[in-house]
């Protein structure tokens, strides 16, 4: 079975060069919930119009409803969720536990898909989605193919990123845009801090500067057979902020390859990639690459193809040494200035006016260049007309008619999936000349104007019969038309309540402190009713000595590490007396409250929930389920910005990252992963400790 091909659309010109394009399935958007809040997205009526034209094709359509939701949403995303279901959306992908719980309870033959913003890097974390009925599982980019493989035994569809824009931490796991620019990347805002550049300083002293946290673009054209051989079931290419002619060409080259087995010419569509979007490529965490090689740290933007290079520089020309096509209205870019334009004004080699040129050409300096450069195109009209003048696609079906004398004329369509068949008026012998075998193909081919291709004409007919023209083509419209609405018919709409039982909870109002050392440990085991310590020998050394001591194991492994006492990072299904951590995302009651009935005894909220929010929570859980949920909240401490695979600051620990604001964010690097805190301690303490009832209240130590 060939993997099914997922292509993005962030508007409805995209999700037509996606469908011409090639794909099996596309993901889009809605104006609400969707974790690319910037992309322009769909209303309602788009949508059950973006619905119909994916069915006439045979594409499946998936909605990204993939935000984490606060209570006072939840309603208005049932809602939505409804809609889609009764429009006939064939999956939504969600990231909030509450939410995937709340619909796989109301909507049962809703497919439901697991967003990669879920964090689904452990097995243990598939196991519960694969228990909770969730179709698919979009994984996280960290994982290897080789890791992917050992997640087969789980018996979960399995979804891969392939293409696009890489996030350098894992998902729904960076805080960074939520923390310093006031938008939420869980909440589809996320401002690109990463694209930034920054200094690394250790002793006082700057070691390593540039986009020190930017990533290439993943491309993994190259390794398309090793994909096609791996249990991944759908090849996701990211894109939502990409233009039609990207998403084509994208979905166009992946088409290619999977139908060819990867045996196809790559050049042309290198070239035309390079030109539409380039930051450098790498096939990524997927094949095992190390952080040099996924890393841009020179330059976070679109690069382009390099064109030629500039001979001469005159106060008002350039020379440009070409080693390809240039045309008027290219946009290029000067690689070591950094400036660059739109060519109004193309001259050749003789400083005449041209459309396009080769070998060597003349263009305005209007940016004041003064140096001989590099010169790359990072747009190209010509191209963008090109790749958008493409041939539609087309449904293959197949015709029967049968024509008896004395009987109806009876046609017959089948996409090889669905049939229909429908009579028309009785067939009458033939006074002068008959309608022949010939007429009548030529009459049933005539499908154009449709979504459909005739590859097969079967004619079961009595000979010297006569059919009217107008009787046929009538028919043929006529049956085209129930074919299509049969292949856009809504059939799995279910919705039933939801119902909960009380849980047997016990709510405290602990205090609890988080430490990475024995130092740290040993002066608050008599200060803390639960201490969480992330240190292994630590822990290990001590925990049969004081009861109240729970693991903090490190999150974003393939298997979680389970203790007797527990704080767990990662969605599953907890073993031994479990806490959950903010990590994973308690926005609502909703969320709480499946998680305690999995078994977890407590559960600390999100760190991007404010007190007035948390207070809300707490009240709207009494009334809902009439019993306290035991929650946590961290009071003091500084969040964890990012957790990132590899070390990717090249060996150094205990140093600080520095923004172009003159911010200061601690590092730490362990065991394969890179840790990268906030620069200011959030210091809630007072606030909480003296106005939060039956909540535990939580320091974290480390850094402070």
């Amino acid at each position: 079975m060939k993997p099914e091909l997922l292509a993005p659309a962030g508007n409805f010109e995209s999700l037509e060069a996606a469908i011409h394009g090639g794909c099996d399935a596309v993901y889009v958007g809605l104006k609400n919930f969707g974790a690319r809040a910037f992309a322009n997205n769909f209303d309602d009526e788009e949508i059950v119009s973006a619905i119909r034209l994916c069915h006439m094709y045979g594409v499946k359509l998936y909605v990204t409803m993939n935000t984490l939701i606060h209570d006072n949403e939840v309603d208005d995303f049932i809602d939505k969720v409804r809609f889609l279901h009764k429009n006939g959306v064939d999956a939504i992908l969600i990231q909030d536990f509450g939410m995937m719980m709340l619909v796989r309870k109301m909507f049962p033959n809703l497919e439901v898909h697991a967003s990669t913003q879920f964090n689904n890097s452990s097995i243990d974390t598939l196991k519960l989605l694969k228990e909770i009925g969730v179709k698919r599982a979009v994984v996280s980019r960290e994982l290897t193919v080789d890791e992917i493989k050992e997640m087969e035994s789980v018996g979960i569809d399995i979804e891969a990123f392939v293409h696009g824009a890489l996030c350098i931490s894992y998902s729904g796991r960076c805080l960074f845009s939520s923390m310093n620019g006031g938008r939420s990347a869980n909440r589809g805002e996320c401002v690109g801090s990463c694209r930034l550049p920054y200094k690394l300083q250790k002793n006082g002293k700057i070691i390593d500067d540039g986009y020190l946290l930017s990533t290439k673009e993943l491309n993994t054209t190259k390794r398309i057979k090793e994909l096609l051989n791996s249990n991944i079931c759908s090849l996701k290419i990211e894109g939502r902020m990409k233009s039609p002619s990207y998403v084509y060409l994208v979905t166009k080259f992946y088409r290619d390859l999977i139908d060819n087995n990867g045996d196809i010419d790559f050049n042309d569509y290198e070239e035309k990639l390079k030109t539409l979007f380039n930051r450098e490529f790498t096939d990524g965490h997927l094949f095992g690459k190390n952080n040099r090689e996924i890393m841009n740290t020179s330059s976070p933007n679109h690069l382009g193809r390099k064109i030629g290079k500039v001979l001469e520089i005159k106060k008002d020309k350039i020379k440009i040494k070409l080693n390809g096509v240039i045309y008027q209205e290219d946009g290029i870019r000067f690689l070591q200035s950094g400036k660059g334009f739109v060519v109004n004004f193309l001259y050749d080699k003789n400083m005449k006016l041209v459309s396009s040129a080769k070998d060597v050409c003349y263009v305005d300096n209007k940016i004041d260049l003064k140096e001989l450069d590099d010169v790359s195109i990072t747009s190209s009209k010509y191209l963008e007309k090109q790749l958008l003048s493409y041939e539609k696609r087309k449904v293959f079906i197949s015709f029967k008619l049968v024509a008896r004398i004395g009987s109806p004329l009876e046609l017959s369509a089948s996409d090889g999936v669905n049939s229909i068949s429908l009579k028309s008026s009785v067939v009458e012998e033939a006074i002068n000349s008959e309608t022949d075998d010939d007429r009548i193909k030529a009459q049933l081919s005539k499908t154009n104007d449709t979504v459909y291709k005739v590859n097969k004409i079967t004619l079961d007919k009595d000979s010297n019969i006569f059919i009217s023209i107008k009787v046929l083509n009538e028919l043929r419209r006529n049956v085209l038309n129930l074919l299509t609405e049969k292949r856009c018919e809504v059939k799995c709409f279910k919705e039933v309540e939801a119902h909960y039982k009380k849980l047997d909870i016990k709510p405290s109002s602990y205090n609890t402190i988080l430490v990475d050392n024995e130092k740290d440990l040993l002066n608050s085991v008599n200060c803390y009713d639960r201490v969480y310590v992330n240190n292994l020998d630590v822990f290990d050394k001590y925990y049969s000595k004081y009861n109240h001591i729970y693991y903090s194991g490190r999150g974003n492994l393939l298997n979680i590490e389970f203790k007797d006492k527990n704080l767990i990072h990662d969605m599953c299904i907890p073993k031994g007396e479990s806490v959950a951590d903010y990590s994973i995302n308690s926005t609502n009651i909703y969320t709480v409250y499946y998680l305690h009935s999995l078994g977890f005894k407590c559960v600390t909220l999100s760190v991007e929930l404010s007190f007035e929010e948390i207070k809300d929570l707490q009240e709207r859980f009494v009334n809902k389920f009439k019993f306290y949920p035991n929650i946590e909240v961290v009071a003091k401490g500084r969040i964890l910005l990012m957790t990132i695979k590899g070390d990717i600051l090249k060996n150094h620990n205990d140093v600080l990252l520095v923004s172009t604001k003159g911010r200061y964010y601690p590092v730490k690097y362990e065991d394969g992963f890179t840790y990268i805190y906030n620069d200011v301690i959030f210091d809630k303490l007072e606030l909480y400790k003296y106005n939060l009832r039956n909540i535990n209240i939580r320091i974290d130590k480390i850094f402070i």
